[in-house]
């Protein structure tokens, strides 16, 4: 096996895990649970079927990729890798005034972890080199 899809596929769990990591540790701020619990809302999102499924495609996505990394063509492995991998980090990037807005020490850390482990993906895929 390459060292490339190896190490893409790490970096595919390190976001996921970051994403998780992230979403457990706000349930833990103070007052969070008790908005939702009121409001049926998260920082100003209505939390019904369509947002679950969202999220649960979100951290569904980073799992399949994991795997198809490991066992996908080279040329098709890295051009997934790369657009899949631009997709996150763009919409990673749009968290910013989110975290601007109200920082959080743990917040912005997995927020970055997500970040630099989808730009590595982008830039291990991009590096490697195709078979002739």
């Amino acid at each position: 096996m390459e060292d490339w899809k190896i190490r893409i596929s790490v970096l595919w769990l390190i976001y996921d895990v970051a994403a998780l990591a992230g979403g457990l540790l706000g349930i833990f701020e103070p007052g969070l649970l008790a908005q939702f619990v009121l409001t049926g809302e998260i920082e100003g999102m209505k939390v019904g079927p369509d947002l679950l499924l969202f999220l649960a495609i979100a951290l569904l996505v980073p799992l399949v990729m994991a795997f198809l990394s490991l066992t996908l063509k080279d040329s098709t492995n890295r051009w997934a890798n790369i657009i899949v991998g631009i997709v996150f980090l763009v919409l990673g990037l749009t968290d910013l005034p989110k975290y601007a807005a109200k920082p959080s020490a743990y917040a912005i850390l997995m927020w970055l972890a997500g970040l630099g482990a989808t730009a590595l993906i982008v830039w291990y895929a991009w590096k490697s080199k195709p078979k002739a």
